[in-house]
């Protein structure tokens, strides 16, 4: 009896190992991810007792030319341990809605992560202004639950976190690519962001496909262009520029920050 448990168990430790020599893990290649904005919520947010005799309007003339979620694209290029996440440009004719112009509403930043000296470059951009911010990467204390879903193809486990003091955040990364990067500015997970969700912004980035394949070093460029400064340096400019702006102001002023 103890001759066939002993055997049983080898044959169990054989075939364990032998599963983890052939998983395969991604290292390099291409992410496609789709932005989605819940514009007729956000659109909500901003109508108030002073502005609704004509922000009603124009929004009831938007939800009859427009649908309620609006779909952007990016993709991101990965290898040795950096990401370059940038939005591509829309081949459909710009809307004439003012709604339509909303920071959220749109792609405001190219994003360089070197995840080995935690050094973070952003092409951003800020009405008519665009700024190259440099700064360490951000520091996100993710909570990692027990929750899985499969985004494209890889199974990933979801992590909650609050950033900026107030945002809630939702990720849902694969350790299948163990590269601790994500989408926009949101890295710091033991595998790379396939999903993620801002519940109470209305807006949410999901993969909708993984390519693996290897990706040269000098693909991976950090953007160049833009005024140069760091967080806090555009965080003081966005405080004065918006200082009298209200209510109003502290929602944008949140998203050009992330």
């Amino acid at each position: 009896m103890k001759k066939h448990l002993f055997v049983l168990l080898a044959c169990l430790l054989s075939s364990g190992m032998l599963s983890a020599q052939n998983a395969h893990f991604t290292t390099s290649g291409t992410i496609e991810y789709e932005k989605k904005v819940n514009m007729y919520a956000v659109i909500k947010k901003v109508i108030n007792k002073d502005n609704e005799s004509w922000y009603t309007p124009a929004f009831e003339s938007y939800k009859k030319n427009n649908p309620q979620f609006m779909t952007l694209l990016s993709k991101m290029t990965f290898g040795n341990n950096k990401t370059l996440y940038t939005p591509i440009q829309s081949e459909e004719p710009p809307t004439n809605s003012w709604f339509s112009d909303m920071p959220l509403a749109q792609q405001i930043n190219t994003t360089y992560t070197d995840l080995n000296t935690n050094v973070s470059i952003t092409n951003k951009k800020v009405f008519d202004e665009t700024f190259l911010v440099r700064d360490t990467a951000r520091k996100i204390n993710w909570k990692i639950t027990d929750e899985t879903r499969e985004i494209a193809g890889y199974t990933c486990r979801r992590a909650n976190a609050i950033v900026m003091d107030s945002i809630y955040v939702v990720a849902f990364y694969s350790d299948e690519i163990p590269v601790s990067g994500g989408p926009e500015s949101f890295t710091g997970l033991p595998g790379m962001i396939l999903g993620l969700a801002l519940p109470h912004e209305n807006v949410t980035w999901f993969a909708t496909k993984v390519t693996d394949m290897p990706v040269a070093d000098a693909t991976i460029k950090a953007p160049a262009k833009g005024k140069p400064v760091d967080y806090k340096s555009l965080f003081n400019t966005l405080t004065t520029v918006m200082k009298d702006w209200g209510e109003y102001g502290k929602k944008f002023f949140k998203i050009y920050l992330l």
